[in-house]
């Protein structure tokens, strides 16, 4: 008879005694175990919770259930060419996610707005500038290029404080005071209205590299960029061009093709752009743990939730 292991791959195995207090505090029925205990039959695996497993471990187990990401993105598990297709695998979509990302979004838009970099200089140089932003947030216009739960939260954050907000997405969105283009055909028509545009799509063929000179040039002069979508999404070559030519003012970069970003590569030093690693979005366990109970619960119940669709791509 199997026994309800889970194992976990997520902040490290020090991270372990959390997880596994969490998790029998709401599911004392489980068997909390780390990714790399030699003890575990591979036969008593049911659930799995991990951050970049390594290619063709979740093949090994033959009862696993469900394999739940331990953050929003699932390409670290999907790209796996091993990975049995019959599983589920659900995103880490929390409302402390959507929360953290809103934050990360509205506290980098408002710095742009207001030209923190320039305040930044000054300081460092320690040289009195008084100056007055070019505009106000009413007058700016941000396109939330993918209006999920997250980029919906976004625009309603930014809307708050004053910004005309539109957005995009692959099928027709309604969001209050967001205005929303569709398909590749309201793509133009929503580079053209952006002042800054904030990369929130999933990781799909479609949108990969989505972000390259051809689009980048239908942006208004002056434009900026956040990305905390993920770093396919930009070509980051178009991206220093634009930058370089004037055509783009600045840009916030959170996610990237390769991570960690090498310490070498030319993006580190532009004055243009500020880098991040990988911190726009996080949720504390506590509500990671509750995520995967609830799933876990419903497909028990014989409930469906919302699993990562191959086909979509998210």
């Amino acid at each position: 008879m199997t026994r309800n292991v889970l194992l976990v791959k997520s902040g490290g195995e020090a991270a372990l005694p959390e997880w596994r207090s969490l998790f029998q505090a709401a599911a004392p029925q489980w068997d909390i175990r780390w990714w790399d205990d030699a003890t575990v039959d591979p036969a008593d695996v049911v659930y799995a919770l991990v951050w970049q497993p390594e290619s063709g471990r979740l093949a090994r187990y033959p009862n696993l259930r469900a394999i739940f990401s331990s953050a929003a993105g699932v390409d670290h598990i999907v790209n796996d060419p091993m990975l049995p297709r019959h599983i589920p695998v659900y995103r880490m979509v929390v409302e402390q996610t959507a929360q953290t990302v809103a934050e990360y979004v509205c506290l980098h838009a408002l710095a742009w707005l207001r030209d923190f970099a320039r305040m930044r200089h000054a300081q460092a140089e320690r040289r009195w500038d008084p100056y007055e932003a070019p505009r106000l947030a009413p007058q700016t216009r941000v396109g939330i290029m993918g209006l999920g739960t997250i980029g919906q939260l976004c625009g309603s954050m930014l809307l708050a404080l004053g910004f005309q907000v539109h957005g995009w997405a692959r099928t027709p969105k309604s969001v209050p005071g967001i205005s929303c283009h569709v398909g590749l055909d309201g793509l133009q028509p929503f580079l053209e209205q952006s002042d800054l545009l904030v990369g929130l799509v999933p990781d799909t063929p479609q949108t990969r590299g989505l972000v390259n000179a051809d689009t980048i040039r239908h942006l208004p002069k002056g434009a900026a960029i956040i990305n905390v979508a993920r770093g396919p999404l930009v070509v980051l070559d178009d991206l220093i061009e634009a930058l370089n030519n004037g055509h783009l003012s600045a840009a916030v970069l959170d996610v990237f093709e390769v991570e960690p970003l090498p310490s070498d590569h030319a993006i580190w030093g532009h004055p243009k752009v500020t880098v991040t690693a990988h911190i726009a979005g996080f949720a504390g366990r506590q509500a990671r743990v509750q995520k995967v109970i609830e799933i876990v619960d419903a497909m028990e119940r014989g409930e469906t939730r919302t699993a990562y669709d191959g086909v979509r791509g998210y």
